[in-house]
């Protein structure tokens, strides 16, 4: 374990340390850090300004987790139904975006979405629009669950993939509908899949900060944004600091939170 964990130290924990440190300390006048104690960064993070973000970025995270288990979870039980040759070919385009930059596939949908964009063309062609579709909460989320859906099928279909199919139909054998087999045999043993996608889902949502700027414009902004604006922009590295630890704080607890419900599923 020595090489892994000298990895992690160096790499990780030692950068995260270094952070955290600066949270007890003030902002120079022009930016950096001095040493000298204080708590007002801490103070700072209770302002309804603050709060305000991160309860936005909560709400986003939330919505394009549970969008992406509503469609993840049907996209990932057809594919394992299929025959074996063609599971390969739909796991296949299932990753295929990632083959793709992460900027370019973001900036793929703001050519789609802009005002004379191929969206607001189709439409017009049928008499509706243009409208505004980028620069809001809803082409947000859109553009982080395109981005991470794949990482809710995968998981999913490996819970459903391990599956034994004669627990499904000894539960037919015994009278039980379909609906009913799915509520109280399949999805209770995907129960572990569904959590491990929701937490991939919801962390680099929730922290994501590349696609609010492209398409949220100066209209919505998440924590993540206001972590990099801390550093680059404002220079305030105490109080960026502060909002990082924060986002760490919010995330271990789903962490605790996830290992707790897979333990009792």
């Amino acid at each position: 374990m020595s090489p892994g964990l000298a990895y992690l130290v160096v790499l990780m924990l030692v950068p995260l340390a270094l952070v955290f440190s600066y949270t007890v300390f003030q902002r120079g006048r022009f930016g950096g850090v001095v040493y000298e104690f204080t708590t007002e960064n801490f103070e700072r993070l209770f302002d309804p300004l603050y709060l305000s973000v991160l309860l936005d970025s909560l709400k986003i995270a939330a919505i394009t987790t549970l969008v992406a288990l509503l469609i993840g979870y049907p996209t990932a039980y057809l594919i394992a139904q299929l025959p074996k040759k063609w599971k390969t070919l739909a796991l296949v385009a299932i990753v295929l975006p990632f083959w793709t930059n992460f900027i370019i596939r973001v900036y793929a949908w703001t050519i789609l979405l802009s005002g004379p964009g191929l969206v607001n063309s189709a439409l017009a062609k049928v008499g509706l629009g243009p409208y505004e579709l980028l620069y809001n909460q809803g082409t947000i989320v859109a553009g982080l669950l395109y981005s991470y859906l794949p990482l809710m099928v995968l998981p999913l279909y490996a819970a459903i993939e391990k599956l034994d199919p004669q627990l499904r139909e000894a539960s037919a054998n015994l009278g039980a509908s379909g609906f009913t087999t799915f509520r109280k045999v399949t999805l209770p043993l995907t129960v572990p899949g569904v959590l491990t996608g929701s937490l991939f889902v919801f962390v680099p949502s929730f922290g994501n900060f590349v696609i609010p700027e492209m398409l949220g414009g100066n209209k919505s902004i998440m924590v993540g944004n206001l972590i990099r604006n801390q550093f680059l922009s404002a220079r305030d590295w105490p109080f960026g600091a502060t909002l990082s630890l924060a986002l760490i704080a919010v995330l271990v607890v789903l962490l605790i939170v996830q290992a707790w419900a897979a333990r009792r599923a």
